[in-house]
């Protein structure tokens, strides 16, 4: 939110931080109504059904059944997976280069 608010100087840090916080206030009320958010470029928030099933205590290894349950699932969009591994792609080759010429 720092750089949110230095990079748009019309903007103090309390006014950044309130949008982000609606924003995010936001998608986690139309995540709980069930709707799915699609930001382009970045990705789509989701809801997924997890079933109910059987599960062990680790402690006593008895069965114990596990509710259903709704989570949040998140699906990284073309243009963010392409950032990430461009750049991984190039941490990693300069972190290979330092470990070739520190074996020299």
């Amino acid at each position: 939110m720092v750089q949110l608010a230095e990079r748009f100087g019309q903007l103090t840090h309390r006014d950044t931080e309130f949008a982000v916080k609606t924003i995010l206030d936001a998608m986690a009320a139309a995540l709980a109504k069930g709707h799915r958010i699609e930001i382009r470029g970045f990705g789509s928030f989701s809801i997924n059904r997890r079933p109910p099933r059987l599960g062990r205590n680790p402690r006593s290894g008895e069965q114990v059944v596990i509710s259903e349950k709704l989570v949040p699932h998140f699906k990284p969009g073309k243009a963010l997976r392409e950032a990430v591994d461009t750049r991984v792609g190039a941490m990693r080759a300069a972190a290979e280069g330092e470990a070739n010429a520190a074996g020299e």
